[in-house]
């Protein structure tokens, strides 16, 4: 479960001065469901997920996520959480099988129960055909799989995706969402951030609308559409912004 309780985040730039990337953010996601962050660039999804995950500390505000609170106990958080995005970065001098066990062992797997968990998740993502390959020479659909294998091998109760289709083609994006939702049918707590709203019907149990670092919504699509008369998300999502739209901000 993830239960954010008025999260902050505020940059110093030497031009702008303070920047309130994320202000007095509340929600709570629990197992078995998706809830979407729906903004668009600049809106403050990553930096909330970030603080989710622990790679940011707050401002102000705390979460707990799987139990734990972000603040007091970040080493148990990054042990219950997997993190996806495309900006996941690869070791290119390591093969797909090490890169995956390099994860596995990070995250205080011992060596049986790892060679079980890369053997089912290799077989489920059919990744043995390039198992033994270095990163540097996978395409694109191989390296998004590796990256979810290796989110995937400590099988953590906690999956946070911060715009993991970006950039993505067609089939490999598809792969994604069906990993997702995977995810929450296994009945892992599940946490998404996306600008493309077709994602969002297709997956979210639960919808936030982010803009300019503040939560202007929340409600399932169908509370959502009842709110603002409307059934068109893209047009919800811009009645919801439109008042608070001032310019691109920080994400």
């Amino acid at each position: 479960m993830i239960e954010a309780r008025g999260l902050c985040k505020r940059f110093q730039d030497k031009k702008r001065g303070e920047i309130r990337a994320v202000e007095n953010v509340s929600f709570t996601c629990r197992p078995g469901r998706v809830y979407g962050l729906l903004g668009a660039n600049g809106a403050g999804k990553t930096t909330t997920l970030r603080m989710l995950a622990t790679i940011l500390e707050p401002s102000d505000g705390t979460a707990t996520v799987a139990g734990y609170d972000i603040v007091a106990h970040p080493e148990k958080v990054r042990a219950s959480v997997g993190f996806l995005s495309t900006a996941t970065a690869l070791y290119p001098r390591l093969t797909a099988q090490e890169m995956v066990e390099y994860f596995g062992r990070l995250n205080g797997l011992d060596e049986a129960t790892l060679r079980r968990r890369v053997a089912e998740i290799f077989a489920r993502l059919e990744m043995d055909g390039f198992r033994e390959r270095r990163c540097d020479k996978l395409s694109t659909g191989m390296k998004q799989k590796v990256s979810i294998a290796r989110t995937l091998v400590h099988d953590p109760p906690v999956m946070i995706f911060d715009e993991p289709t970006l950039g993505l083609d067609v089939m490999t994006a598809r792969t994604i969402i069906a990993f997702i939702r995977e995810c929450r049918d296994r009945g892992k707590t599940v946490i998404f951030s996306t600008h493309v709203m077709s994602e969002v019907e297709k997956l979210c149990d639960t919808i936030g609308i982010i803009h300019d670092g503040k939560l202007l919504a929340e409600g399932t699509l169908a509370e959502l559409r009842a709110q603002h008369a409307e059934q068109d998300l893209e047009e919800i999502f811009v009645r919801v912004v439109g008042p608070h739209h001032t310019g691109a901000g920080e994400n």
